[in-house]
């Protein structure tokens, strides 16, 4: 008999949810809400900062028609683009909120945003990098207002290759703010504007050209916690093509920009090692046991990229591959270039560039570019505190991680809370030292199931015992 689909109960599992967030909160010391000094300089800088092109002495790019593309009622608009077609390639404008423009080097909202180092996504609610009227308001390519921007221009041949870069600094007006879904409708109903048209041209051509430099993107569904109707869900599904397009523009960004301070001599990375022998060795063994064989002369980006999603064995594989690549992190370098530069996973080297309002990093980034791509010197405030970034975004990922996994830990265990003893089906994704790692099908539940002595790829019919909000377990055992 199928399980029924665990609703969270209203009251109870509810309350004690919200209880175990607040608790979570203080557990990871979490920021609450800015010190007044930072209000008062951030509210100062958003009437301050001009946006008139000729008062901030910034070119006027205003008739470009940008448009955002974001998740559904984002406000914090970190990237604008308009894509046209030429008949030999492409253009392409992505403007970058220009962040740096309302932020004094070592003011008040600098020093808050070094202690808080990302804006950090909760399930009660956002705790923000910078204040909400210069992240959501002032600094924000919100559609019909003026805004100061980094604006990249790249020239695209044919394979969508870019083939000339430049970046400068400038005032835009974005027209629409589009979610994912919206725009995918879009797309695939032929009533889309010229630049998600030319989206849908450029998106393919990138994904291919990485399969070219061996990256290899894993679009893992991801499990999403959302809030419905007074309560909590977890979602669970693969990325829409527009998200994966959209995802190129910043990925081709990121590379210029670490190929702009890689022949700069100065500038900090993103950087992940590739893959020990013997971990892909292991990896390909892998497949074979799970009946879907990764061929000696494929790719590794393309035999993900081949899995069928919706298959219980290529779950397994994929949870597998995201455990592959380790050890991603920050490199400063400020003369001699690091001795490893390569983003394994992307197959280049590679830079955060494209955040800004909700990465501290980015902001450092976007400075050493605009200066580097003009001929002019980097400023001595970005030089001196360049070394100082990797440590800082180091414990703030950190922080993230664990914000994270405990959040959707205690919404999983909320979801099932009142359904003990109920059997359910799952998929095993491995095996975890005396038992094994599971999804179960319907909640998309995750956990580690003692005693469990089965093969990755296989279904299993699993009971649960026990379930504890306040510290995010859930305890399920295997059905006779």
């Amino acid at each position: 008999m199928p399980a029924r689909r665990p609703r969270l109960a209203p009251a109870r599992a509810h309350d004690e949810l919200v209880e175990s967030f607040a608790r979570l909160r203080g557990e990871l010391d979490l920021p609450a809400e800015f010190p007044a000094e930072v209000l008062a300089e951030a509210e100062h800088a958003a009437r301050a900062v001009a946006t008139d092109p000729a008062a901030a002495g910034l070119d006027d790019l205003r008739d470009i028609e940008f448009l955002t593309i974001d998740p559904e009622g984002s406000t914090d608009l970190d990237q604008a683009l308009h894509l046209e077609r030429t008949p030999t390639g492409a253009v392409l404008h992505y403007a970058i909120a220009d962040l740096p423009a309302f932020v004094t080097p070592d003011g008040a909202i600098d020093a808050e945003a070094r202690l808080r180092g990302q804006t950090l996504y909760t399930a009660d609610g956002r705790i923000p990098l910078h204040p909400v009227v210069i992240s959501e308001d002032a600094a924000s390519l919100l559609p019909e207002c003026d805004r100061r921007a980094f604006v990249w221009r790249f020239v695209l041949d044919g394979a969508a290759r870019s083939v000339e870069a430049t970046l400068r600094r400038a005032i835009i007006r974005s027209r629409t703010q589009w979610s994912y879904g919206d725009a995918q409708t879009a797309v695939d109903a032929g009533t889309a504007p010229p630049s998600l048209e030319a989206l849908a041209w450029f998106g393919p051509l990138r994904l291919a050209r990485e399969a070219e430099r061996g990256g290899a993107s894993l679009n893992v569904p991801e499990t999403r916690i959302v809030a419905d109707d007074g309560g909590y869900r977890l979602e669970r599904d693969a990325p829409l093509a527009i998200e994966d397009w959209n995802a190129q523009v910043s990925l081709l960004t990121g590379m210029a920009a670490a190929d702009i301070m890689l022949r700069g001599g100065v500038g900090i990375l993103r950087t992940m090692p590739a893959a020990e022998t013997v971990d892909v060795a292991a990896f390909r063994a892998q497949t074979v046991a799970l009946g879907i064989p990764w061929p000696t002369d494929v790719s590794y980006g393309d035999y993900l990229r081949a899995l069928d999603r919706d298959s219980p064995a290529a779950l397994a594989i994929l949870d597998a591959a995201s455990g592959l690549f380790r050890g991603a992190g920050y490199v400063t370098f400020d003369g001699a270039p690091p001795a490893d530069p390569l983003q394994a996973a992307i197959g280049a080297p590679y830079a955060h560039t494209t955040a800004p309002l909700r990465r501290l990093v980015d902001r450092w980034a976007l400075v050493i570019c605009e200066a580097l791509a003009n001929g002019r010197d980097v400023p001595a405030w970005v030089r001196g505190s360049l070394a100082s970034l990797p440590k800082i975004m180091a414990r703030s990922d950190g922080v993230a991680n664990r914000l994270d996994a405990a959040a959707l830990g205690r919404v999983e265990a909320a979801l099932l809370s009142g359904h003990e003893g109920r059997v359910f089906e799952a998929v095993v994704l491995g095996l975890r030292g005396d038992g094994a790692r599971v999804q179960l099908t319907d909640p998309p539940v995750t956990a580690k199931v003692a005693g469990l002595d089965a093969a990755a790829g296989a279904t299993v019919r699993l009971r649960l015992k026990t379930v504890d909000i306040a510290s995010g377990t859930v305890l399920l055992e295997p059905t006779a």
